[in-house]
């Protein structure tokens, strides 16, 4: 059950309007998907989560559009965020992840969850060459 409700008719509010209507110029689509609709609940909240997630996720980097969503994805599967796993699956798929891709993000990140683990649990020291300036 969500912790809070979001509003009837968000895009009543002109703040959030804006925020809905930049989300599909930006986005090239009509949908406008849940995380953004309960996020309505607070307009300040929405517009600063939305221009973040525009910041880093949608405008050009030095990491391709997929590679984005591919780590999104790893670090909602090691949140435990069910709508972001789902959410972050569906945009990687849109941007061409395939399900052997797909797979070899669910091996990676179960092998980096359980060697960090041990890494924690045995209090391995760092090596120092992997140390910035190798202190």
């Amino acid at each position: 059950m969500p912790a809070v409700q979001p509003p009837k008719n968000p895009e009543d509010n002109p703040r959030v309007k804006a925020v809905f209507d930049d989300i599909r110029i930006t986005r090239g689509s009509d949908f406008v998907n849940n995380i953004w609709r309960y996020l309505a609940f607070d307009p300040e909240l929405l517009e600063r989560t939305w221009e973040e997630v525009k910041a880093v996720m949608a405008t050009p980097s030095t990491l391709d559009p997929l590679t984005k969503e591919l780590l999104y994805l790893a670090v909602s599967i090691i949140n435990n965020c069910e709508y972001c796993i789902h959410s972050h699956s569906a945009g990687a798929r849109a941007k061409g992840m395939t399900p052997e891709m797909h797979a070899e993000v669910l091996k990676i990140v179960s092998l980096a969850a359980k060697t960090n683990h041990l890494s924690n649990g045995l209090q391995v020291p760092v090596d120092p060459e992997f140390m910035l300036g190798g202190e």
